[in-house]
């Protein structure tokens, strides 16, 4: 059993999962902004703080838990997750990842705390809230339309996205209403190297006047992850050491 929880991927890149032949990727974007509420109603957020449960699949059996998130421009993030155990005569896991937006660390009850690097220290680099269609040129990213294919029952746009460094990430966008469906990136898991995830985005509630993912199913050769939230809060207060590494 302690080999398998040693095994296990929790690996948190939330911010992209929240976004015709003939069209350009800048068109497609932009109408996925819209899609989503609009650059006016997305230059009012400042923060998202977000609660909820989540639900880890593996072979043994699910592992339930509790999520709290906080994000903060340009791309500040905090995720602390708690698993409960018990059902394996064990107490509770914590795993609580920290990004202040240049330097990574994780708090983990299970792998040991590390800081972070590789891919997933460049996935969060290149995340950026409130979305990362926003600004995604001034960050020095190249994006090309690399065809269309269907994500569940959906007809899909798919646009790869190029840091400056770091793995490409591909956003798969509804070809019909132009709502991010999934995002796919490469995780960078202990013990494991990397790993392709897809993040796909359900529930989509209006929230201060932008759309928000209140389901995001986190799916990986390992194992899949499901997140659903119950509170989803803009502009609040902000603790800026919840960011970084505690002393």
């Amino acid at each position: 059993m302690r080999h398998l929880l040693q095994r296990l991927v929790i690996v948190v890149a939330l911010t992209w999962a929240q976004s015709a032949a003939a069209q350009t990727a800048d068109e497609i974007i932009e109408k996925s902004i819209a899609a989503m509420g609009g650059r006016a109603a997305f230059d009012k957020l400042q923060s998202r703080q977000l609660t909820g449960k989540v639900s880890v699949t593996t072979p043994q059996g699910d592992l339930p838990g509790t999520i709290e998130q906080l994000i903060a421009a340009p791309n500040k993030s905090r995720t602390l997750i708690k698993l409960d155990l018990s059902q394996f005569g064990m107490g509770e896991m914590a795993i609580d990842q920290r990004f202040d937006g240049t330097a990574g660390y994780v708090m983990d009850a299970m792998q040991g705390n590390r800081d972070m690097d590789g891919a997933q220290l460049e996935g969060m680099k290149a995340n950026a809230f409130p979305h990362p269609f926003l600004n995604y040129q001034a960050r020095g990213m190249a994006v090309k339309v690399s065809g269309k294919e269907t994500i569940g029952a959906r007809p899909a746009l798919l646009l790869v996205f190029e840091p400056a460094t770091g793995s490409p990430i591909k956003q798969y966008v509804d070809a019909e209403t132009f709502m991010p469906l999934r995002t796919t990136v490469m995780a960078d898991v202990p013990q494991m190297g990397k790993l392709e995830q897809h993040i796909d985005a359900s529930d989509i509630r209006d929230v201060d006047g932008v759309k928000v993912p209140y389901v995001l199913t986190m799916t990986n050769a390992m194992q899949s992850l499901t997140i659903t939230y119950a509170t989803v809060i803009h502009n609040g207060a902000v603790d800026e050491k919840l960011f970084v590494k505690p002393q």
